[in-house]
């Protein structure tokens, strides 16, 4: 049975209410600009929302993967593991700033547009009137962008690394499109112009090695010193704390110097980059205990060597005189005359043989 419409109802017009709806806002610039940032602002949130999700995801991957909980303890899986979430989280980083500059841009030009509606074909005359002159004053920017660009797409740095930018040393914390932030040991925050860094020390990719150079007296046992060294790397290598921490097993490269007062033994340990100031430091102590039981001291190194721009003014020569070269004048030639000699203020006249005091008399 069909049902009956009753003609004396009157339905609601939707089509006029969304052309009120459009018209007033067409009319209303303020109510425009209050849109377009809103729905910027949501725009950016569901977007940063996304990749964090992604970020987020893939580290949760590698931990499950790895049968781990914290993040902490992924420097004990393999080192693929550990890059694939440094460099995951780098690039979650930069998206989501990369994400903030365009949708930042956009809302302010379609609110300025808004506002002023005849404004965009002048402001683009004046942005490309303006880029003539700004072009040498915006290199940096641009140098800045593609370098922070080209150093997370090749995997260079990561949050978490420790890196040698060369103004700064420490522990990236941020990777920017323009600035990388980086915390060295005394707790500074170092922010790096992408542009300026010229080089790249990264500390942290793949493995580190701790080399110790050991110094003992001139007439050790040198063969016996070297062995109880590598008896004593070994073992920390294969106790369970440190075995997840040593890579390979330690080796002794011998004598590196040789002088009148110490031989220099030198022991290196591949170890992961996470662990490598621990393991030094372990192992430091160890061959210190080590060398105690065999009764060898080590000796006192007092010698410096100038390096450097110290030792390069220090050498003979370098350093310019303090005072200014005597004036050198031609002398005229001419007849000397003959003048009367002058007495000598200690009583010796020209010609004349100097006298010898004479001794006292008792």
């Amino acid at each position: 049975m069909a049902a009956v419409v009753d003609p004396e109802t009157p339905s609601f017009d939707w089509s006029a209410f969304w052309t009120m709806l459009a018209d007033f806002y067409n009319a209303t610039p303020p109510l425009q600009v209050v849109v377009i940032i809103v729905f910027a602002i949501l725009l950016r949130l569901a977007l940063q929302l996304v990749i964090n999700r992604v970020v987020d995801r893939i580290v949760l991957g590698v931990k499950k993967k790895q049968n781990v909980d914290d993040t902490q303890a992924l420097f004990a899986s393999p080192l693929a593991a550990v890059r694939v979430v440094q460099r995951t989280r780098t690039l979650g980083s930069v998206l989501n700033n990369v994400v903030t500059a365009v949708v930042v841009s956009v809302a302010v030009l379609a609110s300025i547009n808004a506002l002023f509606p005849g404004v965009t074909g002048a402001f683009s005359l004046i942005t490309a009137a303006l880029g003539a002159g700004l072009g040498f004053g915006a290199q940096n920017i641009v140098k800045d962008v593609l370098s922070g660009l080209f150093m997370v797409a090749e995997d260079q740095v990561g949050v978490g690394d420790v890196v040698d930018l060369g103004p700064a040393t420490g522990v990236v914390e941020d990777v920017g499109i323009r600035i990388t932030k980086v915390r060295d040991v005394n707790g500074t925050l170092w922010f790096v112009r992408n542009g300026e860094i010229l080089r790249v020390g990264n500390m942290s990719q793949g493995w580190s090695r701790v080399i110790i150079d050991l110094a003992v007296p001139y007439d050790a046992d040198v063969e016996a010193v070297q062995a109880k060294m590598l008896e004593t790397g070994t073992a920390l290598a294969t106790e369970p704390k440190w075995r997840s921490r040593v890579l390979e097993k330690p080796e002794i490269w011998g004598i590196e110097s040789i002088s009148g007062e110490a031989i220099v033994v030198r022991i290196v340990v591949k170890t992961r980059s996470a662990a490598k100031d621990d393991v030094a430091r372990e192992l430091r102590s160890r061959l210190k205990r080590a060398l105690d039981e065999m009764d060898v001291k080590m000796p006192a190194l007092n010698s410096i060597t100038l390096s450097g721009f110290e030792g390069a003014t220090s050498v003979k020569g370098a350093r310019p005189p303090r005072t200014k070269p005597i004036e050198v004048q031609a002398a005229e030639k001419t007849t000397p005359a003959r003048t009367t000699p002058q007495d000598d203020p200690r009583g010796f006249t020209p010609g004349t043989k100097p006298t010898k005091p004479r001794k006292p008399t008792a």
